[in-house]
């Protein structure tokens, strides 16, 4: 079976027409430079824990959400990580903390908006 080779995400391609800018959204966020390279044009891998994006520089980004839907983050302190994000100015989506009726218990989430375009949700399993 095909799922016996895999074990999970190892990245997020994430397309952006200003790496320096995506770069420091994402050291906001607690990720680190892991590689950085230039073969067509200039690609850095973000890491935190076993979370990788992918940034490649193409010029082409479209600056619009769709070229990735959004980056689903696992939290563990829905709270705490809002009035985080709130302290560190990020642009949010809508305001507050949402809930849906997903799994037995639900979910809490907020979303805040990349510098292109790229949603990064914070979803937390009650």
């Amino acid at each position: 079976m095909i799922a016996d080779y895999y074990s999970g995400i190892q990245h997020i391609g994430l397309p952006t027409n200003d790496m320096d800018a995506t770069i420091a959204f994402y050291q906001k966020l607690g990720l680190t430079p892991a590689y950085e390279t230039k073969i067509d044009c200039r690609v850095c891998f973000l890491r935190r824990g076993n979370l990788v994006i992918e940034a490649y520089e193409n010029g082409a980004a479209v600056l619009n959400s769709g070229a990735v839907d959004h980056i689903a983050l696992d939290c563990t302190d829905i709270n705490a990580a809002y009035s985080e994000a709130q302290k560190a100015g990020f642009e949010f989506e809508f305001d507050g903390i949402q809930t849906l009726p997903f799994w037995k218990n639900g979910v809490a989430f907020f979303k805040i908006i990349g510098p292109n375009r790229e949603t990064v949700e914070f979803c937390q399993i009650l």
